[in-house]
């Protein structure tokens, strides 16, 4: 509920004020014209006119006007002739006259809805006016955590990034005894910026830092600094600090700095005043930190190569932190820290699970259980039944993260377009088993997905610190593989746009094993040698790929034979038919 400080700052006390006020105002005119009017004829007026009994008249230009005879207190209305004499004959006779207006039941309600008319002008005004205005950093865009709904979360609660932890655990105890670190002539950072792919649990980090330190949380996020006008984002940086040296210790925590923190233009026709405001203005309230301050600002980005030098060196963020995606163990922590709360068939494999899902970031997995809970939620028949997740539940949710939920209908799909997908995927297949044998190829499918792919192929590597020149090559040829099956199949005409986003995987290997890996002829990186050096790479690694498929053609077409027949096979049943077309051999 709002308090009454809370309400004045809102519009809608300022609405309820002015309505407030056109209501008295209606109410004021119709309370003093409720009593009605008696109206006589002119004729009678003239004739008390005559006799002297008529005290005082109020002439008006409307149709009638108001008069009052001796000894009475109410006035009476008669009809008015508008002659330009008849006010020096009232003089003459000794009346007192007096001009004014008549106001009736009629315009009465006319008065009123003139006044809500101007009353609602002024509402919107205000309301124009106070929606331009500048409002503060925290009522705009801080989550100003209360301690109750902040504290719980502590180390202990996030799985995986050990790492991370560690490089963190001292800042901890200096949010919390400022002193011993100022005694020893210590200077902690200012700043720790959190970098790495999205969902990898940055901002769970920044709060388990504030829980560890028992200290408040404010967290916005970069593009709440970045406005129209210039000063407005400078301002709220400079609240938001000033909101956290109330508290003598606090975690500033900034989700996607890169918004408000990118580099700055070098000409000034490229410049960006008001972003460069906030920046400057960020960069001095960092530097304005004393070392007693138990104040940290943790700043989270997904792209660190954007970010200001200025910013990162050190006084300033100097402590830059990778939250980077899970190994096999820490996905094992983060699958089991997530499954606490779900029935789990006794069937299910973790481990399996967890070596299945590389390249899953924390939130991936997350997601990934709860479709697997949702699954299994789905096929209960009511509400008390106690059916748990299965293993089928968690592969069923593991292909609709990777590849998007099933196509339902597919009486629509011709039997050629079926061959081309089972030729692709084959080839797919085939190439990964042949040139990665290290690969686990979970599951080929000919099953079209809601997101438009035709069918899929599931190739999943191992976890690695590096690749070799040769895998690199090696994956290449596995994107290839589907455009040529289909080019050797059903020929060099009849290829089909299937393979296109396998190309641009291709396109985007090669130009990083010449440009960025420097893993060709020269190491000449840029202009027209470079992108010569790519395209002889893919023509070689096409041709590559069409020698190992046509030396293989036996067993492309078993595989494609058993799709159009299954439509999904696992790495067993795969691995079966390439064994028994090498015997047949």
């Amino acid at each position: 509920m709002l308090t009454f400080k809370e309400l004045r700052g809102n519009n809608i006390f300022g609405a309820i004020v002015f309505v407030l006020i056109a209501l008295l105002i209606v109410a004021a005119v119709l309370i003093k014209n409720r009593t009605p009017v008696e109206n006589r004829p002119y004729k009678e007026f003239m004739a008390a006119v005559e006799q002297g009994r008529v005290e005082e008249v109020i002439l008006t230009e409307d149709a009638l006007f108001k008069y009052r005879l001796s000894g009475q207190t109410s006035f009476v209305t008669t009809d008015n002739p508008h002659r330009d004499s008849l006010k020096e004959e009232l003089l003459l006779r000794g009346i007192n006259v007096s001009e004014g207006s008549l106001v009736t039941g009629k315009n009465a309600v006319s008065t009123g809805l003139s006044a809500l008319f101007f009353v609602a002008v002024l509402v919107f005004v205000y309301r124009t006016a106070n929606r331009s205005q500048t409002k503060p950093a925290m009522a705009l865009s801080m989550a100003d955590q209360a301690q109750s709904s902040v504290h719980y979360l502590k180390f202990d609660d996030i799985a995986g990034n050990e790492e991370a932890k560690e490089q963190v655990t001292d800042i901890v105890d200096f949010i919390k005894n400022p002193e011993k670190y100022e005694r020893y002539g210590a200077r902690m950072p200012h700043g720790v910026i959190f970098y790495g792919p999205p969902g990898t649990g940055k901002t769970l980090m920044a709060k388990a830092i504030a829980g560890e330190a028992d200290s408040p949380f404010y967290a916005v996020s970069g593009s709440d600094f970045v406005q129209m006008y210039v000063g407005v984002g400078a301002g709220r940086i400079r609240e938001l600090f000033q909101k956290a040296r109330e508290n003598k210790k606090a975690v500033i925590f900034i989700d996607e700095i890169d918004a408000m923190g990118k580099k700055r233009a070098s000409g000034a026709h490229d410049s960006n005043d008001e972003r460069e405001q906030t920046l400057n203005a960020l960069l001095s309230e960092m530097s304005g930190f004393s070392s007693g301050d138990g104040i940290i600002v943790i700043a989270a980005t997904n792209r660190l190569d954007t970010i200001d030098e200025a910013l990162l060196r050190p006084g300033r963020f100097d402590r830059q932190v990778e939250i980077g995606l899970p190994d096999y163990n820490a996905r094992k922590e983060i699958l089991s820290l997530h499954m606490k709360n779900k029935p789990l068939g006794d069937n299910v494999d973790l481990e399996a699970l967890a070596k299945q899902t590389v390249y899953f970031s924390g939130a991936m997995l997350e997601n990934l259980l709860n479709e697997a809970a949702i699954n299994a939620a789905r096929r209960c028949e009511s509400v008390t039944a106690k059916a748990k997740i299965a293993p089928d539940d968690i592969d069923k949710a593991y292909y609709t993260v990777v590849a998007g939920s099933e196509k339902k209908d597919r009486s629509n799909i011709k039997q050629r377009e079926r061959e081309i997908t089972a030729y692709h995927e084959s080839g797919h297949a085939l190439a990964a088993k042949i040139l990665s044998p290290e690969n686990t190829v979970a599951k080929v499918t000919i099953i079209p997905s809601a997101r438009g792919a035709g069918g899929f192929c599931v190739n999943i590597p191992p976890d690695k610190m590096y690749y070799t020149k040769q895998e690199i090559e090696s994956q290449i040829m596995i994107n290839f593989a589907g455009r040529v099956s289909e080019e050797l199949i059903f020929g060099e005409d009849k290829i089909t746009t299937g393979a296109s986003n396998d190309i641009e995987k291709c396109v985007s290997l090669a130009t990083d094993y010449i440009n960025k890996f420097a893993m060709g002829k020269s190491f000449l990186r840029e202009g027209q040698d470079s992108k010569k050096q790519i395209s002889e790479l893919l023509e070689s690694m096409y041709e590559r790929t069409k020698d190992l498929l046509r030396e293989n053609m036996g067993i492309i077409n078993k595989i494609a034979e058993q799709l159009l027949a299954k439509e999904s096979l696992n790495e067993d049943e795969i691995d079966r038919i390439i064994e028994l077309e090498k015997k047949a051999a």
